[in-house]
């Protein structure tokens, strides 16, 4: 079996810079995608310039607006995104058929039997850049490597526009002097656990038994034992499957009226219900996931017997789940319900009149 050759192609600040793209005025400036900055939404994405002022993705539009109160504050146009992602999802096509995409601005690549003496790995990925930028006019950026996991590492070491090679010659560099934080993954609640343990940087973790990674991390203990040695066998999926179909909202104030927030635990649910028909689909869990005023989350989920689609069914389990879950004292800013585990719908009690148009 030939040596794999993945690239992670990842679009660099993708919604911002479309917006910089259709909007010159913008080049240069700290752009701040997510809504107004006096809004209750959180940060979409932020230009580079706007990160130098400590603004970053998933940041509440309030604390991004008091450090940089002087950002250009645009709201999201999801169907300019759409419309550009299509573009490039079109061009990895062009190339491979094996390609699987994590987001609208991301995927992975398998090119290994595009690979040729006189064509490389990276010769390919410079090939797709440069298709994406004369395309579209977006930069992006690359990473190439053996694997999925690396080539994911790889493609945020030389950001934005650049491009970062991870082989056997300088893989074990790379991953032994790594911040424990800059492992894909690796978010801050795990990397405070990571210093509990003292694990500071890849070495750290590759010192670290397997029994010792599954003792405090559970399963993803396995995983993060053979990512420490680079090693990760997962396959490029052409096509993703959908796991959960899910819908949430924030509250413009901090709301702790259960009227008000069942209301809008009834409308997620038909919104989530309408994704689901389109899908064909019906699910065998209910989440509802909600967040405090202090930005704490909580979730609670139920399995069921049988698979629900429909929003009363939906609603019916979220109601309980709210109450379970929700605190009397403690005012809430978000809301969420999903609807998971996913299997292909069966229609039930159809009669002749549920096809006559009216």
């Amino acid at each position: 079996m030939a040596e794999r050759r993945i690239i992670h192609i990842d679009m660099d600040y993708f919604f911002a810079q479309v917006e910089m793209r259709d909007n010159p005025k913008l080049k240069g400036k700290p752009v701040i995608v997510g809504g107004k900055a006096s809004t209750r939404g959180v940060v979409s994405t932020a230009s580079y310039e706007a990160r130098k002022y400590g603004v970053h993705s998933a940041m509440p539009m309030s604390q991004a607006h008091k450090l940089c109160p002087n950002g250009y504050y645009v709201r999201a146009r999801f169907d300019a995104y759409r419309e550009a992602s299509a573009v490039i999802m079109s061009i990895f096509k062009s190339y491979t058929d094996i390609v699987e995409p994590m987001s609208l601005d991301e995927a992975y690549l398998d090119i290994t039997h595009l690979v040729r003496p006189d064509l490389s790995a990276s010769k390919i990925a410079t090939f797709i850049r440069r298709d994406i930028f004369e395309q579209t006019g977006l930069t992006s950026s690359a990473g190439v490597s053996y694997n999925k996991f690396l080539a994911k590492l790889a493609s945020g070491m030389n950001k934005p526009n650049g491009m970062k090679i991870i082989d056997y010659n300088n893989v074990n560099d790379i991953l032994m002097n790594l911040d424990i934080g800059d492992f894909p993954g690796v978010g801050k609640a795990s990397k405070k656990v990571m210093h509990n343990h003292d694990i500071y940087t890849g070495k750290d973790l590759y010192d670290k038994t397997e029994f010792e990674l599954i003792h405090w991390f559970g399963k993803r203990g396995r995983g993060l034992y053979l990512k420490a040695r680079g090693i990760d066998h997962s396959e490029v999926k052409a096509t993703r499957v959908r796991k959960s179909v899910g819908t949430e909202r924030t509250f413009s104030t901090d709301v702790n009226d259960d009227e008000e927030i069942l209301q809008k635990i009834w409308e997620l649910s038909g919104k989530t219900a309408e994704r689901l028909s389109k899908l064909q689909k019906s699910g065998n869990t209910v989440t509802v996931k909600l967040k405090t005023y202090q930005y704490e989350t909580f979730s609670k989920q139920r399995s069921l017997r049988e698979a629900v689609s429909r929003d009363i069914d939906i609603y019916n389990v979220a109601y309980d789940l709210y109450n379970d879950l929700k605190d009397p004292d403690v005012p809430i800013r978000l809301i969420g319900v999903t609807v998971g585990n996913l299997e292909q719908s069966t229609y039930e009690n159809m009669t002749i009149y549920d096809f006559i148009e009216r």
